[in-house]
């Protein structure tokens, strides 16, 4: 792909141009100020609404967003909470699960210019998660090409996983999930329920653990996963975190191994949707990685952070895990890969939780999965 670097300089300095016309401040609508946890006390502040299934939010350098819709649209939101729409997206196959899925920057935003998306491709027949990457100037994506596709789609609309996450090393993580054909996610000829490692360039890098084997996808980091959509990495040290939907119960919160098995669907704590029998063979393999926490009720998971911030002190170095279903964040306290405290935050005040994320300026920000879906805005007092 050619950089533009005179597009990139017109778009930065159009975001720069409209920060410095806000006066650094943030409009929101307060939703509820003063909320009290066991540590914190936060003010939670609606940033935008009006947003149609949103699924991911991205931070672009000195304020604003950009927001996916499942449907297929892109919208980048400024500091007042105006919205418009992004052109040069791609086509993208919206039906059940499946539709305009994470979004990311690279790292070197600044000076590549790069936003990658990832989404569901091919056709209503037969749909694929994919990974593509443009170049954003003046509200539009230029030069859009598609940079990945899963080797094996699926004929039904559900479980694409489809999170993304930098390494330090510039590599870049993403989900696949089973697309609900359980199986594939033991056979590692297939990309289906892993987590990938590729380059920026959306190849399989020459140390992958898999990367020298002829029977297997040179992509996939870990694998025996079910349909991933949070996931995270601790800047201090790369540890990767990862939440895994569960069938019936089962969902679980797993620290990611290279080459690690994490057992989908020999081994599982949930049950058989149809029958409420017991899910796999087992609940644990001696030859499979068990999660380092099974969230019990079913959280539905979705979106995971890691709290940074001196903003929120006392949280720092703990997960924000989101729940569709559970329509709460859970807290999650970590000491030696062992969860040792959880609380409950946003407990039925939002909605479903898509997306949770660290701000640049240390906020925290919740994505709400509705037809008339919002962008909020956690502000510690």
């Amino acid at each position: 792909m050619a950089i533009q670097r005179r597009k990139l300089d017109s778009l930065l300095t159009g975001v720069c141009a409209s920060v410095l016309l806000t006066a650094g401040a943030q409009a929101g609508e307060m939703v509820e100020s003063a909320i009290s946890t066991e540590y914190e006390s936060f003010d939670l502040v609606k940033v935008a609404g009006g947003l149609e299934h949103p699924w991911s939010v991205a931070f672009l350098p000195g304020g604003g967003y950009l927001v996916t819709q499942r449907g297929g649209t892109l919208k980048q939101i400024d500091r007042s909470g105006n919205a418009r729409e992004v052109e040069g997206v791609p086509d993208v196959v919206a039906s059940g699960q499946g539709g305009l899925l994470d979004v990311a920057l690279h790292p070197d935003f600044r000076d590549n210019g790069w936003v990658y998306l990832t989404y569901s491709s091919g056709s209503e027949d037969q749909s694929y998660t994919a990974l593509g990457r443009g170049l954003m100037e003046d509200g539009t994506l230029h030069e859009f090409e598609k940079i990945f596709e899963q080797d094996r789609g699926g004929s039904n609309h559900g479980h694409f996983g489809s999170r993304l996450a930098w390494l330090a090393d510039g590599t870049l993580l993403m989900t696949i999930g089973d697309r609900r054909q359980e199986e594939p996610s033991q056979d590692l000829s297939s990309h289906t329920g892993s987590l990938l490692r590729l380059t920026e360039d959306g190849a399989a890098p020459a140390d992958n653990p898999f990367a020298d084997r002829d029977d297997a996808q040179p992509h996939i980091y870990a694998y025996g996963l079910r349909n991933s959509q949070g996931l995270v990495v601790d800047p201090a040290d790369d540890t990767i975190w990862l939440t895994d939907h569960g069938p019936r119960g089962g969902d679980e919160l797993n620290r990611m191994e290279a080459g690690g098995n994490y057992g989908w669907p020999v081994v599982s704590r949930g049950r058989d949707y149809r029958s409420e029998e017991p899910f796999g063979e087992a609940r644990q393999d001696a030859d499979m990685i068990d999660p380092v926490y099974e969230f019990l009720p079913t959280l539905a998971p979705s979106g995971l952070a890691m709290v940074t911030s001196d903003r929120f002190e006392t949280w720092q170095g703990n997960l924000l895990a989101g729940g569709l279903r559970a329509e709460r964040i859970l807290r999650i306290v970590i000491e030696d890969d062992e969860v040792v405290h959880m609380e409950e935050l946003l407990h039925g005040k939002v909605g479903r939780i898509r997306d949770v994320r660290e701000g640049p300026n240390g906020h925290l920000y919740v994505l709400t999965d509705e037809s008339d879906g919002g962008l909020y805005r956690m502000e510690a007092r």
